[in-house]
């Protein structure tokens, strides 16, 4: 599942493409017509957490001034590799997850179908409409390029896969965008104070939220104080720190408290200037057999009762549970 990172990366790959209008569309989608793009113009691009926002009129006009979505330190890497990023593609990075399957493993369960959300299927009456996107478990954006087939399906078969938007835009550069939920809305919804990425991410409110009588690994989840977090940083986060992912926030001092939001922001700081450095992201309790200190890690789904179930990777011994429970069993995977 694409995480805040990945998010930003989609967001400057699309980013060159503001300004340009749409002269040819394509794609699969039955819910979001890809005739409605159609001769619209790009105008502006904004992102918040997990989600990308893209803005098209029906006219062309100035581009307005959107959110900055890279710290400074970031941009210096950003106008060091635009050249060469057009025909760069991201998907789940190929480091952390070799193939869809074993994203599929990642998310025990899960109320979300995977169907677009759509509330019109174009920006109509002219005004200015954000496209928002979200990429699900799967979701990508190609640049200048398709995906291809890289193992042969249940039945046997090399198909590629089929875009559900493919933008054409000229000069014959296009967008295609793949597994991605698509949906219109009046402005995009943006809040930077819960960002884990953004200069305005709010601490002490994540610290508020994280301070609650329930796990931990619960709080880092919610989207409404850490948005653009997911599995890969929660279960680096909470091992760097030394924290169980079921401990109670309430149990926590807090200095633990600070630390693990330290090691959040850091380690999506680090992901990200990874991405723009052609640097691979390397984790350490994330899908591991054993920690760095040689233990043996432990693996199993948590989740909230009727919410998402994660796997959850952490060692007993690096990570003590609060409040201390029965000897844990090591779940063999």
């Amino acid at each position: 599942m694409p995480e805040g990172p990945s998010v930003r990366k989609f967001h400057h790959l699309v980013s060159p493409f503001v300004g340009q209008q749409v002269v040819k569309t394509g794609g699969s989608s039955k819910k979001l017509n890809p005739a409605s793009f159609q001769s619209l113009w790009l105008q502006d691009t904004q992102v918040h957490g997990k989600k990308l926002f893209l803005r098209f009129d029906p006219d062309e006009e100035t581009r307005s001034s959107g959110n900055n979505p890279l710290p400074e330190l970031l941009q210096k890497g950003e106008r060091k590799e635009e050249a060469g990023d057009q025909k760069q593609t991201l998907g789940p990075d190929s480091q952390e997850i070799s193939d869809q399957s074993s994203w599929s493993l990642e998310l025990v369960h899960s109320g979300d179908t995977g169907s677009e959300c759509l509330r019109e299927d174009s920006p109509a009456g002219g005004a200015e409409r954000w496209l928002q996107v979200s990429f699900g478990l799967f979701g990508s954006i190609w640049v200048n390029e398709f995906s291809r087939a890289k193992k042969a399906n249940k039945r046997g078969d090399w198909r590629d896969p089929i875009p559900r938007l493919v933008l054409h835009f000229g000069g014959g550069s296009f967008l295609a965008f793949y597994n991605c939920q698509m949906s219109w809305s009046s402005s995009p919804v943006v809040k930077p104070t819960s960002d884990i990425l953004s200069e305005k991410f709010h601490r002490g409110q994540a610290l508020e939220a994280l301070g609650q009588e329930q796990p931990v690994c619960y709080t880092l989840l919610d989207q409404r104080y850490f948005s653009g977090l997911g599995n890969i940083i929660k279960n680096e986060a909470l091992y760097r720190a030394g924290i169980h992912p079921l401990s109670l926030g309430s149990l926590l001092s807090p200095r633990q408290l600070e630390v693990l939001v330290d090691h959040v922001v850091e380690f999506s700081t680090d992901w990200l200037q990874g991405k723009f450095q052609g640097r691979q992201n390397h984790t350490q309790i994330y899908q591991k057999e054993q920690c760095p200190s040689g233990h043996q890690v432990m693996k199993e789904a948590f989740g909230p009762p009727g919410g998402f179930q994660r796997l959850t990777w952490w060692c007993p011994q690096c990570q003590p549970r609060l409040p201390p429970s029965e000897p844990e069993q090591v779940q063999l995977c």
